[in-house]
């Protein structure tokens, strides 16, 4: 990806570019800078599978909390 070019000049919602249309670019199917949109890449198993065990221990914590304290929702 190319570095933004800074600016001393601030665009506003009048300004059009050379095709006279809003500088927003959406006539054109494209985002505000130009640019395509960037495809997914395939899943990362090992991370989802890292996420999902942490959410494990993390309710194991919370149940073995529960049990210990003898919490109940009767008062």
């Amino acid at each position: 990806m190319c570095p933004e070019v800074q600016t001393t000049r601030t665009m506003s919602s009048t300004d059009h570019d050379a095709h006279g249309t809003a500088a927003s670019g959406a006539a054109h199917g494209h985002d505000d800078h130009g640019h395509a949109a960037d495809a997914l890449g395939p899943i990362d198993w090992k991370m989802w599978g890292a996420g999902l065990l942490g959410v494990i221990a993390a309710l194991a914590v919370v149940v073995t909390a529960v049990l210990g304290t003898g919490f109940s929702f009767t008062a």
